[in-house]
């Protein structure tokens, strides 16, 4: 199989499946807040990096034949049913335009992780140590982008968003 399949029902979630929920929704998914001083480099490393991955799929293909391939397909498709969840969540917030239900009750970024969680499938999918190396390093741009972001909301919406961050972790639920 060629592993353009594993990104076709990635932009059909992201692009088709927001827009047809809401298309103000997709605008505001392809925002990104202004970046300060770091957070401009790591916007640029987040754009290569998830460039790369992406067209890196292009030119693999994808064979279902041992343990980690079993593996990477299960962690593929439980990123993919966490990202259309968290694009429905996304797709319809509060009338303040805070998300805070759904997957936003567990993570402030569920988008972002479910994203993770697909390109970590990908990568046992094709077992490429490369691609696991570029995903590291844009995971690490994200950490920085998501910085720039909470600036953002905080700026945007108050106090409300920082009871918000006290009650929800970045990534995973605060215990």
């Amino acid at each position: 199989m060629n592993g353009i399949f594993l990104i076709i029902p990635i932009l059909l979630i992201r692009f088709g499946l927001l827009s047809i929920i809401n298309k103000e929704a997709l605008k505001r998914a392809a925002y990104f807040p202004p970046c300060e001083g770091k957070e401009k480099v790591a916007f640029w490393v987040y754009q290569i990096t998830n460039t790369f991955m992406i067209v890196y799929l292009l030119f693999v293909k994808i064979e279902i034949k041992n343990t980690w391939s079993y593996l990477g397909l299960s962690v593929y498709l439980l990123g993919l049913v966490l990202y259309v969840i968290s694009i429905i969540d996304f797709a319809k917030p509060k009338e303040n335009r805070i998300n805070l239900k759904g997957l936003y009750k567990i993570s402030r970024n569920p988008m972002y992780v479910a994203y993770f969680i697909y390109f970590i499938g990908c990568g046992l999918l094709i077992n490429s140590l490369t691609y696991f190396i570029i995903l590291i390093v844009f995971q690490i741009s994200v950490h920085w982008i998501i910085l720039s972001e909470e600036r953002w909301c905080i700026k945007e919406f108050g106090e409300e968003y920082k009871e918000y961050m006290n009650k929800v972790g970045r990534y995973l639920c605060s215990m």
